[in-house]
């Protein structure tokens, strides 16, 4: 069991990049709700997440309320600015999804209504009024990690992972394009639900990344949407 990322919206592309790498050098399955504000094929995601992308357990869901139907409600931490609890005292568990808003709205009002016992922040001292999306995905899921005693894959050396060079990467963006449309459609590999919990693809979400995804799993039954 591990943790899992949520993206509402995502609009950057560098920023869903990094959070791809991100999921990757952590394990973490990463979950991105539609419409997205750019295409996984695009130039600067694909290169913000380098050679990594046939490595990220990616999935996406075509809306909020098919992400809402394959993910049950009770697996949900949702981490905004403007929420009033420090995200250091979410009750971070095995299986549970850490879910953000988009850089330009932030967490949907109607979801800091709806929960704002399971709605988390990030404390900030100056005068700014939010972290970079990455930054704070990155910062919310080590904690996570850390409070439950996970630890990251045994580190890869550089002959396991090519390294791409500032002078290469022009060279290989083609090929690397020409990778997506195979990787967007695999579906298979390794079993990652719990036995009888019902997999996210039955309610729209597609597998983009390798092997088959984490669904609903744990308790709470079908959730209804938010």
């Amino acid at each position: 069991m591990t943790l899992h990322i949520a993206l509402i919206e995502p609009k950057i592309p560098p920023n869903t990049g990094n959070i791809a790498r991100l999921c990757v050098a952590t394990d973490t399955p990463l979950h991105l709700i539609e419409p997205l504000g750019f295409s996984l094929d695009d130039r600067e995601v694909r290169r913000a997440g380098l050679d990594y992308w046939d490595r990220v357990d990616l999935w996406t869901h075509p809306n909020w309320f098919r992400f809402r139907d394959a993910i049950s409600r009770d697996r949900c931490l949702y981490f905004s600015a403007n929420a009033e609890q420090d995200y250091t005292e979410a009750p971070f568990r095995p299986n549970s999804v850490l879910v953000f808003g988009n850089e330009t709205d932030g967490m949907p009002a109607k979801i800091l209504e709806k929960h704002p016992e399971l709605c988390y922040r990030i404390p900030m001292q100056g005068q700014i009024r939010s972290l970079n999306l990455a930054n704070a995905v990155s910062v919310v899921l080590y904690e996570g990690l850390r409070q439950l005693g996970l630890k990251a894959p045994p580190r890869v050396t550089f002959a396991d992972v090519p390294v791409v060079t500032a002078d290469e990467e022009d060279e290989e963006e083609d090929e690397v394009n020409g990778n997506v449309p195979g990787a967007a459609e695999r579906i298979g590999g390794k079993p990652a639900v719990p036995i009888g919990a019902k997999p996210a693809l039955a309610s729209g979400a597609k597998r983009r990344g390798r092997g088959r995804g984490r669904g609903r799993g744990g308790a709470g039954g079908r959730a209804k949407p938010a």
